[in-house]
């Protein structure tokens, strides 16, 4: 049994990342949300594109102005108005100033605006009351970023910000990653589908929809296999499926020690490497990670290695693992650079915390944010593995590590957020 640090530490190295030269696909903008960017992007425009107005005003030379005041304002001629979208036509002279609104370009001539509020206009005649400071609310050409240099570096997930850089830097068309496949499939023989009727002793298969779930909100695309008997036979031949078709490979069920968990002998006589069989950790401690070599079960010359978690059967123990281990492995395979490690926070525990100390625990419920602090919530009820009611609206998860049997109300404690908070 392996701790759960070590455990991490042994799933992300590995893990390869999508080959940039292999695994990409050319997306357009509006296609690129939530994508990882696979190659560098760079724009022939500067930002800004011309030195521009930051503000509503007038356009002036600083000489002219500079010794401005209510008692002796500097008095300029007004020689043209220039909205945002508008090339000038003068060129400011001494004596004068052009009005100006934000963003527009500013004239030729012209160092420093000086903002409206500083004003008094008659006619055509400025009167500037207060000395600016010298290129005073002036956004000079290429000074936020300069045309060829940089924009954005591979290995990031585009969100709204990047989304809007590279609408403003025109760049139409992107290459991006292409999403992680990764299979699942739940087995036990008294599993059934959400549509079927309960028979006495079977249970509705909860775990692939969720897994399902959070295989999609992690940008990955799921591949759902169904359920799959307690039969050795039926087993691996879809678990040879899975792997050749997939580049993570989920299963929920049969990894224990029980009569009838037939997944690690199977998988190993498919050739694979078992690299954890347990985890030091509650819930999850039955987990299983494997590795298949790049040849799969029939032979098929594969372009990658695929990576297996035979996960606990338990409904809250495979939602713990997946968030503890197979995301940050998602997010590595799939071209994020940095950020694949899960963040704790340091938080204050709302209610008393109690663990055995014998593993690694984590206790799931709620992040509150109480007068600026966050704070957090134990779910109430039973927290067995078995337990998956009340998962539902929770956020995050406590840790309580090895040899910690308590955390008292208002003492911190170390908690994972969760993506669906």
């Amino acid at each position: 049994m392996v701790s759960v640090s070590d455990a991490q530490a042994i799933i992300l190295n590995l893990v390869q990342p999508l080959d940039y030269q292999r695994d990409t696909e050319v997306v357009d903008l509006l296609a690129a949300d939530s994508r990882i960017l696979a190659t560098p992007v760079t724009s022939p425009l500067d930002f800004p594109h011309w030195d521009n107005s930051a503000m509503d005003g007038y356009a002036v030379r600083y000489e002219d102005v500079q010794h401005s005041s209510a008692e002796q304002p500097a008095v300029l001629e007004i020689v043209e108005d220039i909205p945002a979208g508008y090339q000038p036509k003068s060129t400011i002279q001494p004596g004068e100033a052009a009005r100006i609104f934000t963003g527009a370009v500013i004239p030729a001539g012209a160092d420093t605006i000086v903002i409206q509020e500083r004003t008094r206009r008659e006619e055509n005649r400025v009167f500037v009351l207060a000395a600016p400071q010298p290129q005073e609310f002036v956004r000079h050409k290429a000074s936020f970023y300069q045309a060829g240099t940089q924009l954005l570096p591979a290995g990031i997930k585009l969100n709204a910000s990047e989304i809007a850089v590279l609408a403003a830097a025109q760049c139409p068309q992107l290459n991006v990653y292409r999403r992680p496949r990764v299979a699942i499939f739940s087995t036990g023989d008294e599993l059934v589908n959400v549509e079927q009727p309960l028979q006495p002793g079977q249970i509705v298969d909860s775990n692939q929809y969720a897994l399902a779930a959070l295989v999609k909100e992690s940008g990955a695309e799921p591949i759902l296999l169904g359920i799959v008997k307690d039969d050795p036979v039926v087993l691996e031949r879809v678990i040879a499926h899975a792997v050749a078709i997939a580049d993570i490979v989920l299963s929920s069920g049969g990894v224990s020690v029980g009569d009838y968990d037939y997944v690690d002998k199977i998988i190993e006589s498919l050739k694979a490497e078992i690299h954890i069989r347990s985890v030091e950790m509650r819930p999850g401690k039955p987990l299983t990670v494997a590795t298949f070599p790049s040849r799969d079960a029939i032979n098929r010359v594969s372009p990658h290695s695929a990576l297996y978690f035979g996960l606990p059967g338990n409904p809250a123990a495979v939602l713990v693992t997946f968030w503890r281990f197979v995301l940050p492995a998602i997010k590595k395979l799939s071209g994020i650079t940095e950020g694949c490690e899960p963040v704790f926070l340091k938080v204050r525990s709302h209610d008393e915390l109690r663990s055995d100390g014998k593993r690694e625990t984590y206790l799931w419920g709620k992040l509150h944010l109480i007068n600026g602090v966050y704070e957090f919530h134990k779910a109430g009820g039973s927290h067995s593995s078995g337990n998956l009611i009340n998962l539902a609206q929770t956020n995050a998860l406590a840790v309580l590590p090895v040899g910690k049997t308590l955390i008292y109300p208002q003492e911190e404690v170390q908690v994972l957020q969760l993506s669906n908070g």
